[in-house]
């Protein structure tokens, strides 16, 4: 049934895809495209989002303005959108997709709210704002999608990064990071997006499970898609100078790389997956870790139901959620 999909950070790399494939293939539903800066005469990559949907004039499509970097904002955010399906103006949500992000290789940075970036913007904000809506979902078949990433892993090492993700005995560090030692800057914020990603995944995992024991939420379903190494991504800007001429080598190269390697992705084919786990029929009733349309494992805390619990505890605290103000049982 056509409902609504709202999409976080829609003028990003991986987003436009999605809003491309989104439009041409499920033109029936009522697209939410949300992003920090709405004006196409001050942003170009709004401007970009705008020449998407002007290609399809027949789609319902709200761009509206979103700035994760403050949990207020997403609370009036949500309240009003809620307002707006209760009313009838758009319809319920079939989809959530909580794609924006942020990470800072080039020196730790702080939002309005003073809390990390990375963590507020990738996480904790979207822990907000999917919990604010809920009670706005299609509750027969509302999916809940956040992104992950190959760099949530703390078992796995990364070539990109030599210190690995996690979360600190002490998770107010989330919110409020020792300073970044000179030597370790990039490193340290590389870090810090990990450790956002694996919130988002643990996040994903034990939400799933609080929706199976809630009676009325049981059949909406929540799952982790990575997009796989999107070389052509703008955010690869904030990379150390030899990454960004590989990734750009790789960029030229994907023509031939698609056919023999999944590691690294276009961000049109990545987009066209995320929307297939978003609305596809395909996906209906899916669940779990997904890298592209292919099921994985996550990384094995994910799925630790004392840290799942420590890490939404936190995270209700600093969001300043009621529970008047979430349908979930909590």
């Amino acid at each position: 049934m056509a409902g609504t999909v709202l999409i976080t950070g829609a003028n990003g790399s991986l987003a436009l895809g999605f809003v491309a494939s989104l439009l041409k293939s499920y033109p029936e539903h009522t697209l939410v495209a949300t992003v920090r800066n709405p004006s196409s005469q001050q942003d170009p990559n709004t401007a970009k989002l705008q020449a998407i949907i002007a290609k399809h004039p027949q789609v319902n499509v709200l761009v509206e303005k979103l700035d994760l970097s403050s949990l207020a904002a997403v609370r009036l955010f949500a309240e009003k959108i809620s307002h707006r399906i209760s009313s009838g103006e758009i319809p319920r949500i079939s989809a959530i997709v909580c794609n924006a992000f942020a990470w800072s290789l080039n020196g730790m940075k702080t939002t309005s709210d003073g809390y990390e970036a990375s963590f507020q913007v990738s996480h904790l904000s979207h822990f907000l704002l999917v919990l604010k809506l809920l009670g706005s979902m299609d509750a027969a078949s509302g999916r809940i999608v956040m992104l992950g990433s190959g760099a949530h892993y703390p078992e796995r090492e990364n070539p990109l990064c030599k210190l690995r993700p996690g979360l600190p005995d002490d998770l107010e560090q989330l919110l409020h990071p020792a300073d970044d030692d000179p030597a370790q800057i990039h490193d340290r914020g590389f870090q810090r997006y990990g450790t956002a990603k694996l919130a988002n995944v643990m996040f994903a995992n034990h939400l799933s499970e609080r929706l199976d024991a809630d009676p009325r939420l049981g059949h909406i379903t929540v799952l982790t898609m990575d997009p796989g190494g999107l070389v052509g991504s703008r955010a690869q800007v904030e990379q150390k100078a030899p990454v960004r001429a590989i990734m750009a080598g790789f960029n030229l190269l994907m023509p031939v790389l698609k056919h023999v390697t999944q590691a690294f992705r276009t961000t049109e084919d990545s987009g066209c997956d995320l929307v297939a786990v978003s609305v596809g029929p395909e996906f209906q009733g899916k669940k779990g870790y997904f890298v592209g349309l292919n099921p994985d494992s996550p990384a094995r805390v994910s799925f630790d139901a004392k840290e799942q619990k420590k890490l939404w505890d936190a995270c209700w605290e600093w969001a300043g959620l009621s529970e008047g103000e979430t349908v979930l049982q909590t």
